[in-house]
């Protein structure tokens, strides 16, 4: 039985394409024709759950990965990048501030 929904979820239903509302209304259309215990049900609830989960992860991790590449492509640098990039020129600054200041007798 729960091969038969995970069958139908990849087939054309999609993990992630289910709200928790339609995931539980299948999960009792599924209860109701295929006479599921109410254990028997939960753990097919818990088994959707966890796949859906799995998917919007699986999604995000590759849309980040895919955003990375455009961004390296058009040559940006990432945000992370640039707050480095912030760091470094503020303590060059600074750096350069302070030999200023060394050479400069009159302070």
């Amino acid at each position: 039985m729960v091969e038969l929904f995970e069958k139908l979820m990849v087939s054309g239903l999609g993990a992630l394409a289910l709200s928790k509302s339609k995931a539980e209304e299948l999960l009792t259309e599924l209860k109701e024709k295929y006479r599921l215990s109410e254990d028997e049900g939960k753990a097919l609830m818990e088994k959707l759950q966890t796949m859906a989960q799995q998917g919007k992860d699986n999604i995000a991790e590759i849309v980040e990965n895919e955003v990375k590449k455009a961004i390296r492509a058009a040559g940006m640098v990432t945000r992370e990048e640039y707050e480095l990039l912030e760091k470094r020129v503020a303590d060059l600054e600074r750096r350069v501030l302070a030999l200023a200041e060394a050479d400069d007798p009159e302070e």
